[in-house]
């Protein structure tokens, strides 16, 4: 059984994802600060798996805690790797948070596993760093542009990192995952995306107006090029995201790889604006929406959605979840989270 480090899994990706792990026979260990998450969520990973993970509460911008857990868990054989902040309009507003939390906890993590023999690592990414991609549906190929964000730039400088570093160490392996947009939440109802505070993403704001938590939706811009004035992005269902850590981190063990250092898109495929994500929310669930537009907002791009040819490839991954599937168990999951 190979034994995963997952930080920041106690976050909504990061759990889905050590769900998934665990389902497919793999030990983990969960480090997180607890900053945006709960340990609640042990008991949902526990109610769908069986398994209650091993978790450590470290603040991963401490190295020097950081250097003594791995000296204790010299046995790990992978590292996927969550823990950072990504709010992009927050971080437009606290930019050297951002650099601090997320690039000097990816120095600590990386600099540690000089511990292990033969590291392999996952790097969670963003399309945030094609930022206005000049074609669309984007490939990996597409040129990685300045960012439109300190989060994302947060981003792209980490992949440079890890780029570096496989450059100059033929045993360090890792994969990086360029992230579309996630929304949903397991198919039990168990673990999803709880926002601390006002909700930054879409879909949480959704439900939550939706619920009656927020009087009103906004919508921030209707005079983008878009054929309805709405951002277009490719949202992806949590589990279908997390399904592809899976399948990456077992090419990660694979002998035949051709390089230690690649990178894919994990989308759908398929561009929806945000008033059709509205409308076919309202579809699935019934219920009328209650928003009105505001200015846009900093970082915003008009459209991103993913070509996945080479995940579907190379991983032999593909995302099976409709939008409707992912907006039905968000609102299943909201719903829950009220009772």
């Amino acid at each position: 059984m190979k034994k995963i480090l997952v930080t920041g899994g106690l976050g909504y990706i990061g759990s889905h994802v050590v769900v998934e792990l665990q389902t497919n026979g793999f030990e983990v260990i969960i480090i997180d600060d607890l900053s945006n998450s709960s340990t609640d969520v042990l008991d949902g990973i526990f109610d769908i798996t069986g398994v209650k993970p091993i978790f450590e509460k470290i603040d991963l911008k401490e190295k020097c805690l950081v250097v003594d857990f791995f000296k204790k868990n010299g046995d790990i054989d992978g590292v996927i790797h969550f823990a950072a902040s990504k709010a992009v309009k927050e971080s437009v507003k606290y930019p050297l948070h951002y650099y601090e939390n997320n690039v000097n906890s990816l120095l600590h993590i990386l600099k540690a596993l000089e511990i292990l023999k033969a590291p392999k690592f996952i790097f969670s990414s963003s399309c945030t760093v094609y930022g206005q991609a000049d074609e669309l549906p984007i490939t990996e190929n597409a040129e990685v542009k300045e960012a439109e964000s300190p989060y994302g730039n947060t981003k792209k400088i980490g992949e440079q990192i890890i780029k570096d570093l496989c450059s100059c160490n033929d045993s360090f392996a890792a994969i990086v995952l360029r992230y579309f947009n996630p929304i949903g939440a397991h198919s039990s109802a168990k673990i999803g995306e709880i926002p601390i505070g006002v909700p930054q993403n879409l879909i949480p704001f959704v439900t939550q107006t939706a619920i009656g938590i927020r009087k009103e939706l906004s919508i921030f811009g209707n005079d983008y090029p878009t054929p309805d004035g709405t951002c277009i992005r490719d949202y992806i269902h949590v589990v279908d995201l997390a399904k592809a850590h899976v399948v990456a981190l077992k090419r990660l063990f694979e002998e035949n790889k051709s390089s230690n250092y690649e990178v894919f898109n994990i989308g759908t495929g398929k561009g929806s604006s945000v008033l059709e994500v509205i409308d076919a929310f309202e579809k699935v669930t019934g219920k009328n929406l209650n928003y009105s537009f505001a200015e846009r907002r900093d970082g915003d791009i008009v459209s991103a959605y993913a070509d996945t040819n080479k995940a579907n490839k190379i991983l032999g991954w593909i995302a099976k979840f409709s939008l409707q599937d992912a907006l039905t168990s968000a609102w299943e999951w909201e719903k829950r989270l009220q009772k």
